[in-house]
């Protein structure tokens, strides 16, 4: 398989490897991508939750099309054919699928084309996110102790991927709500803490236990796999839900991220 986009550590590997295995009935590790090259063909590309609804539909496409030409080779109806088992099966009849490629190679491409599939129907993704936080009620030390993620994607492709996807993106948000702050000296456009050691992240002692509920759905218009994207929806909510629970853990509302001390100390309301 080959096409443009990139792999930017969300699993489009092992999703694009996975959907051509499938639909050409070989195991997993038959299957070789390549990827992020401009020379392959075009891609929708990496991020805003479309690289796996949108690859992985460009693959059933130009896999339907290299099966048609498989069947046709062996002299089998494209319509009848099945591919199973490193096989084409039509009927009582079957050949190996290398065969079809024993005059030479076959190739199959094709591309997908959404028209006005998006104003016809609302083809978002939806979730919602939770948050379980503690703040010391002399200090305003804030601990993070528990974070929920309920999906509403479509078809999962790969669920240990995806639940990788969703809680690399709770991990963010907290970051986002609790750490990360970029401090730029306006008078020479010079980003001040530019490196890891003075922009600050969460690492593995930040983090509380994380779970994710995908809802058991499919999304009939989205794609021909009835998948959509996963990637955005560990982000989105997750500082918010954060910074809701701060709020209800203290009685004080910050609106301005990140959520440090000096922000709610002074609006702390101490027990006499």
């Amino acid at each position: 398989m080959e096409t443009d986009m990139t792999d930017i550590g969300t699993g489009s590997y092992t999703i694009i490897a996975q959907t051509a295995a499938e639909m050409m009935g070989v195991p997993l590790d038959r299957v070789v991508v390549h990827l992020g090259d401009s020379r392959f063909p075009e891609s929708s590309g990496s991020g805003g939750q479309w690289g796996a609804a949108s690859s992985t539909a460009g693959v059933y496409a130009a896999c339907v099309k290299l099966r048609e030409a498989a069947a046709r080779a062996v002299g089998f109806d494209p319509q009848q054919a099945e591919f199973v088992d490193g096989q084409i099966r039509a009927g009582s009849q079957q050949v190996g699928l290398a065969q079809a490629a024993a005059n030479g190679e076959l190739t199959g491409e094709d591309r997908m084309e959404y028209g006005d599939m998006a104003e016809r129907f609302a083809q978002q993704t939806f979730g919602a996110h939770f948050a379980e936080v503690a703040v010391n009620a002399a200090t305003g030390e804030i601990r993070l102790r528990r974070q929920l993620a309920v999906c509403a994607a479509g078809r999962i492709l790969n669920p240990k991927t995806a639940r990788s996807q969703i809680i690399g993106g709770m991990t963010m948000g907290a970051g986002a709500a609790l750490m990360e702050e970029l401090a730029v000296d306006h008078r020479i456009g010079f980003f001040v803490n530019h490196d890891l050691a003075g922009y600050e992240v969460p690492v593995h002692a930040d983090i509380p236990h994380q779970e994710v509920i995908f809802l058991d759905e499919v999304d009939p218009y989205a794609t021909p796999l009835k998948a959509k994207g996963v990637g955005e929806l560990g982000i989105s909510g997750a500082a918010a839900a954060i910074a809701n629970a701060i709020y209800n853990a203290c009685g004080v509302r910050v609106r301005d991220y990140p959520i440090t001390l000096d922000k709610l100390i002074g609006e702390l309301s101490y027990p006499v």
